[in-house]
């Protein structure tokens, strides 16, 4: 539990920030200025402050500047409004983590915010695992919870994990959660791609090669297996590697020794293996593409991720936390979805999975005139339009969407309307039409 100690004069704001965290573990304390923040961190030890700019008596940014005087690991996060973002990022320049430009568009944004300020301090551990990550693997859909748990047994052992799904599920995020939770996590994190390179090419990437090995090998050069010594090495898309590297590769595997390209000296690496796949490695090697008996030293513990329209309950979530990162990318800050935008999200079934939902975010955010993002900015299939949901189903999917916004935040229709992107008399309208008030 993080310990946060929260400085605004404006009570609705303070208490929001204060029942978000406390919904994540966190524990809070609220103060009403700038002096308040001053005494309370004299007199106990605090992970991370959140302060507003504006406040009376001691402001926030002398705030700051004494604070990471006497307590230069503590974390700070800037509140400001959007006339005084030139402040916020001078007080980033004193040595602030970040700022949050209110009105706060999303509990969402608030708690990945405070859990990226906790992951800096070394606090991971301190911060819910949903929002620790910039990728999250979870966000509450049942889907998820076997695998986040098999992630966290498995990344106490050195065993060797083989990841199974889709593109674009999250295999590279699992493998990367997976080292930050072993016993190598201070390592190095080593991934290649064995569909992005050719044979040779890949050969050399792998296992390094020695000076005059090949045309165009002018010095010694060490490969990636050498680089991840300690650390965890991350072979994605293992389905395409060449038989002839699968040999080689099987040898390193069982005998933790290998030779660079063009070399006779042998080697070794103290590496933890992770390989990844959308391939049905079964049918691969019935068809004598893949040899079996790399396939049983790679699936040690086999994990599979489940396609994003087999975890429904996270697409809204993520899409939230996805908006967030695609408008820091594209300095359009504070975008939401309205309601039929979220409708249309929940109706889609994502055969890009996570990464078709970004890129989907990301162009629908170029193209919305402001910050809210509707249907017609979306692009759900490759290069064209999807038809838009007859009114009947988008009054359902609307409707499906409203009281899912409600369930997550208790039935609180303000919470609700924040969630949704609209505004909460825009939100008592919907309910009153669809027979919900």
């Amino acid at each position: 539990m993080a310990r946060i100690l929260i400085a605004d004069d404006e009570a609705g704001i303070r208490t929001f920030i204060a029942e978000v965290l406390a919904d994540e573990g966190q524990h809070t304390t609220v103060v009403v200025d700038g002096q308040a923040a001053l005494d309370a961190l004299a007199k106990h030890s605090f992970h991370l402050l959140v302060t507003d700019l504006k406040m009376p008596r001691v402001d926030g940014m002398k705030l700051l500047e004494r604070a990471k005087a006497d307590h230069p690991e503590l974390e700070v996060i800037v509140l400001t409004a959007h006339a005084t973002v030139e402040g916020a990022v001078e007080a980033m320049k004193l040595g602030a983590f970040d700022y949050l430009q209110k009105p706060i568009a999303s509990p969402t944004e608030l708690r990945l915010l405070v859990a990226r300020a906790l992951e800096r301090r070394g606090l991971k551990d301190l911060a819910e695992g949903r929002a620790t990550s910039d990728d999250p693997l979870s966000w509450g859909d049942p889907a998820m919870t076997p695998v986040v748990q098999a992630l966290g047994k498995v990344a106490k052992t050195d065993a060797t994990v083989l990841l199974v799904g889709e593109s674009g599920t999250g295999k590279e995020v699992a493998a990367k959660a997976l080292h930050a939770q072993s016993r190598r996590a201070s390592g190095p994190f080593v991934a290649v791609n064995c569909a992005a390179l050719s044979e040779h090419l890949l050969e050399s990437e792998l296992f390094g090669h020695e000076k005059g090995a090949f045309t165009n090998a002018l010095q010694r050069r060490r490969g990636k297996i050498e680089l991840a010594d300690g650390g965890t090495f991350f072979l994605d898309e293992i389905g395409e590697l060449a038989p002839a590297l699968q040999a080689k590769l099987l040898r390193v595997l069982q005998e933790r020794t290998f030779e660079r390209v063009g070399g006779s000296q042998v080697l070794t690496a103290d590496v933890r293996w992770v390989a990844a796949t959308n391939r049905d490695l079964a049918t691969e090697m019935a068809a004598g593409r893949f040899r079996e008996d790399l396939y049983h030293r790679l699936a040690v513990f086999p994990i599979r991720l489940p396609a994003l329209r087999e975890r429904r309950q996270d697409i809204l979530p993520l899409s939230e936390h996805l908006l967030l990162r695609v408008g820091r990318s594209l300095g359009k800050p504070g975008l939401v979805l309205d309601a039929a935008a979220r409708a249309a999200l929940l109706s889609y079934d994502w055969p890009g999975n996570v990464r078709e939902l970004l890129n989907a975010l990301e162009r629908a955010a170029i193209l919305a005139d402001g910050k809210t993002l509707g249907v017609d900015d979306l692009t759900l299939a490759t290069g064209t339009t999807r038809a838009p949901p007859s009114e009947a189903t988008l009054a359902s999917l609307e409707r499906s969407a409203i009281l899912e916004a409600l369930a997550a935040v208790g039935g609180h229709r303000k919470k609700a309307a924040e969630r949704l992107g609209i505004g909460e008399r825009t939100l008592y309208d919907k309910l009153r039409a669809l027979g919900l008030k």
